[in-house]
């Protein structure tokens, strides 16, 4: 078996071959000189410095050899031959496989403002980018600018200005995360930022980052606001490492296209994690998910299949972000809430509630707000497909079970 990428779906898929009996070779390849890490931390904890490296490890350093896996950290897999069941590495040897998994993640997506060269912009992804910021942001005093205004850029604005630096957080959106949660429920993560002292100019993006002796020192908006700035970050999205897969012939659309028991158009190599474009069974539409909760239960499933058993990624696609002091879970399917009722439990002023996208009479995805050990509840909901009655679903007094 050979594993190519040393991210989180990666490491899962590795332990769950080895739980379910695999006594056969198994090579994880893994571009980044890191052992296999999750992202979660990076942009809450880690950044903030209140949680070490330990966090950010799935598995020891020593479960590695200890089950026998040949990882290759610093590695990156340059080919792969479905016709000769072998991927060529960059270190210049060639790999047989039996059945391949491509875990290849996805990388930022790259704008060329201009400037965007200069020292002091950043990206972020990856633990070395969460360790520079580390750097930068520890002590506070800096004017930093944030340019995005999706999940992360709202993560590591709300962790910069903790450790006592002022933002200005730019993006296309009138409300940030209002594309995933809506303009209501976004104002809900705003207005916290702003009582923090965080400063939104939207709808705007960067039309220049600007600097002094090679380093940023300003960024002209595209409404014409001139902003200082010691630190840019670019946090716009993410796109998936295709390339090693199309070159291989596989179907590419939005990622690598797979089944529902992430097997692509090869039958012989699957592909689990942010890159892998699956199709669910509850929708019956492909979807990419990039979040944690996915690496892993794809991570699995991938694992399973390669083995030959019948399995399906099925679960209801789950996240969750902390910000200041909002902690938030989310279940369900993004790409049916457009169209869906907004139906609150609790209270949006004293940010407690819990959130529901009702579709057709069927919740089709909940999220909770400082209201905790509801999400089991808010998943067998959605699982149901019940018809339900929404006077009853925002009636703190009904129990979620008896709906």
């Amino acid at each position: 078996m050979v594993i190519i990428g040393g991210g989180l779906a990666g490491a899962t898929a590795a332990e769950t071959l080895r739980k379910e009996g695999y006594a056969g070779t198994i090579t994880l390849v893994a571009q980044e000189t890191e052992i296999p890490y999750q992202r979660p931390p990076l942009s809450k904890g880690f950044l903030a410095g209140k949680e070490g490296g330990d966090a950010l490890l799935p598995l020891p350093a020593s479960w590695y050899p200890d089950h026998n896996i040949t990882l290759l950290t610093g590695t990156t897999a340059t080919a792969l031959d479905p016709q000769a069941h072998t991927v060529t590495l960059s270190n210049g040897t060639t790999v047989a496989y039996a059945k391949a998994l491509i875990a290849t993640g996805a990388e930022p997506r790259h704008i060329s403002f201009p400037g965007v060269d200069l020292k002091g912009v950043h990206t972020f992804r990856t633990k070395a980018d969460s360790l520079a910021l580390k750097d930068l942001l520890t002590g506070g005093g800096k004017n930093v600018v944030m340019v995005g205004s999706g999940w992360i850029g709202m993560e590591i604005a709300a962790t910069a200005t903790e450790l006592g630096n002022h933002v200005a957080l730019l993006g296309l959106e009138d409300v940030p995360l209002s594309v995933a949660i809506g303009n209501e429920l976004g104002t809900v993560f705003a207005d916290r930022h702003q009582e923090a002292g965080v400063q939104f100019l939207l709808p705007a993006s960067a039309a220049e980052i600007q600097g002094t002796h090679g380093h940023v020192s300003s960024v002209l908006t595209t409404t014409g606001v001139t902003l200082p700035a010691d630190v840019v970050i670019v946090a716009v999205g993410v796109v998936p490492n295709t390339e090693l897969a199309q070159a291989a012939g596989l179907t590419i659309n939005n990622g690598v296209e797979v089944s529902a028991a992430l097997q692509t158009s090869d039958p012989d190599v699957f592909a689990a994690g942010d890159v892998a474009n699956s199709l669910h069974p509850f929708t019956g539409a492909h979807a990419r998910s990039e979040h944690w909760a996915n690496a892993i239960a794809s991570g699995k499933v991938a694992a399973q299949s390669m083995l030959g058993q019948d399995a399906v990624l099925d679960d209801i696609p789950y996240f969750y972000t902390d910000q200041f002091d909002l902690g938030m879970e989310y279940s369900g399917f993004g790409a049916l809430t457009k169209d869906a009722e907004l139906v609150v439990r609790g209270s949006l002023e004293k940010r407690a509630f819990i959130a529901f996208w009702v579709l057709e009479g069927r919740v089709v995805a909940g999220m909770n707000v400082n209201v905790w050990d509801v999400q089991d509840a808010i998943k067998a909901l959605i699982a149901s497909r019940r018809i339900i009655d929404t006077r009853a679903l925002a009636d703190p007094q009904t129990p979620l079970e008896d709906i």
